[in-house]
């Protein structure tokens, strides 16, 4: 399963939810709680011991993030990336 990520701050419950081998992409506003420096995490290292998870390189960038300020483990992508992850998974769930 494809979990997009657009909810901003992001509750627990929601990582919560996601099983082992899904993959998870940070959208828009929720790229900002996904930092090295960030109160989740502790949360998403657990999280990427499990799942793949990614961030769209256009959303850090609008919102003046590097690679290097994120999470050690996440994978910034770019549009054809999640084109890419929406083929793989033939079932999405959007958490706004």
């Amino acid at each position: 399963m494809l979990h997009l990520v657009f909810q901003s701050p992001i509750e627990i419950a929601i990582l919560e939810r996601i099983d082992s081998g899904d993959d998870v992409v940070f959208l828009e506003n929720s790229v900002l709680r996904i930092l090295q420096n960030g109160l989740l995490k502790q949360i998403l290292t657990q999280l990427m011991s499990r799942s793949r998870v990614y961030v769209l390189s256009d959303d850090i960038e609008a919102r003046g993030i590097t690679s290097d300020e994120l999470i050690t483990g996440i994978e910034v992508i770019d549009y054809a990336g999640l084109v890419t992850l929406t083929v793989k998974n033939p079932v999405i769930q959007s958490w706004s």
